[in-house]
C-alpha cells in the first residue's frame, strides 16, 4: 500500500455497512409501502396517522437493511469473481462477515419490533415477509428465474404496509404489491445483463446467462407492460382520481424511455435506467397518489 493510500482515512464501520447495504435504494420500496398506507388511512378515516407512518417507514427500512446484509454476505464469493462487484466491502474487507451479520441482526430486531408496535396480524406475518429476502440470494444457485423471488419479496411490501394501517387483507394491496413485484422483477433483468459473461463462467443461473440478453430486454419490457396494467387495475379498484391516472401517464412515459435506452447490442445507459428511471418512478407515483388522495379528502 502506497503511503498516500494509507493516508486516507478508512471510512467508520457505520459507514461502511450502510454503504453495503446501499440505504439510499430504500427510494426504489418506499414510496410505494407510503402509497398503500395512505390509501388504506383514506379508506380508513381520511386522516394521516403520523405515528403509524412512522412505523412503517422503519420497518420496511429494516427489512431492506437485513435482505440487503444477508444477500451481501452469502454471495460474498460470488462477488469476489466478479470484476464489477469486487470492491464490495465484504470483498475488500471494509466490513467483516461477523459485523454485517450484527448490523443485518439489528435491522431485523428493528423490522419485528415495528411490525409488533403496529398491530398482531403484522407481527404475525412478519417471518414471511423475512424468508424470500434470504431465499432470493440462493435462487441464482438452483434457478433460471431467481427475478421471480425477488418480485415475491418486493410485492410484500405494500401488502405489509396496507395491512399496519387496516389489520386486514386488502385485494387492493395485493394488486399494488404484485405491479411492485414484476416492476422490479423486470428492472432486474435488466441489471442482470452486465454480469452475462461472468455469471456463465461463475455458473450463476439468470435469465440473461441462460438465455441470452435480447431475451432478459424483451422479458423486462413485458414485465414493465403487465406493470402498467396493473397501475391502471388499482387505479380503478381504489377509486382514483385524475392525478393518480397522471401519474400512471408518467409512468408509462418513464417505462418507455428506459427500454428506448437500454437495448440488447447497446448497455451503456444501463446505470441510467436502473438507478435514475426507476427511482424516478416510485417518487412521481408517489407524489401524484398523494396529490390525488389529498384533493379527495385526505386530511393531511
Amino acid at each position: 500500500m502506497s503511503s498516500a493510500s494509507a493516508a486516507v482515512p478508512q471510512p467508520g464501520r457505520t459507514k461502511a455497512f450502510l454503504r453495503l447495504v446501499m440505504i439510499e435504494h430504500s427510494v426504489f420500496a418506499l414510496p410505494f409501502a407510503y402509497i398503500a398506507s395512505l390509501t388504506a388511512m383514506y379508506e380508513w378515516d381520511r386522516h394521516i396517522h403520523w405515528g403509524r407512518l412512522l412505523l412503517v417507514t422503519v420497518a420496511m427500512v429494516g427489512l431492506r437493511t437485513f435482505a440487503m446484509a444477508a444477500n451481501r454476505i452469502i454471495d460474498r464469493e460470488i462477488d469476489a469473481r466478479n470484476p464489477r462487484t469486487a470492491q464490495r466491502e465484504l470483498v475488500t474487507g471494509a466490513v467483516s462477515v461477523k459485523s454485517a451479520w450484527t448490523g443485518a441482526l439489528i435491522a431485523l430486531v428493528i423490522f419485528l419490533g415495528a411490525a409488533a408496535l403496529l398491530n398482531p396480524l403484522c407481527l404475525a406475518l412478519a417471518p414471511l415477509a423475512v424468508v424470500p429476502m434470504v431465499v432470493y440470494p440462493y435462487g441464482k444457485r438452483f434457478t433460471n428465474f431467481p427475478q421471480a423471488i425477488l418480485g415475491l419479496a418486493q410485492a410484500m411490501g405494500p401488502i405489509g404496509a396496507w395491512l399496519a394501517i387496516s389489520a386486514d387483507w386488502s385485494w387492493e394491496a395485493t394488486i399494488l404489491g404484485l405491479a411492485v413485484g414484476i416492476w422490479i422483477g423486470g428492472f432486474d433483468l435488466i441489471y442482470a445483463c452486465q454480469d452475462v459473461e461472468t455469471d456463465r463462467e461463475v455458473g450463476v443461473r439468470s435469465v440473461p446467462a441462460r438465455f441470452g440478453i435480447p431475451a432478459a430486454i424483451w422479458g423486462a419490457r413485458g414485465c414493465h407492460l403487465v406493470t402498467t396494467g396493473l397501475f391502471a387495475w388499482y387505479a380503478v379498484a381504489t377509486g382514483a382520481g385524475v392525478f393518480l391516472w397522471l401519474g400512471l401517464v408518467i409512468v408509462a412515459a418513464a417505462f418507455l424511455y428506459e427500454h428506448t435506452i437500454v437495448k440488447p447490442h447497446d448497455l451503456t445507459r444501463l446505470n441510467r435506467a436502473f438507478f435514475q428511471v426507476n427511482g424516478f418512478i416510485g417518487i412521481a407515483l408517489f407524489v401524484c397518489a398523494l396529490l390525488d388522495l389529498t384533493v379527495r379528502g385526505l386530511a393531511v
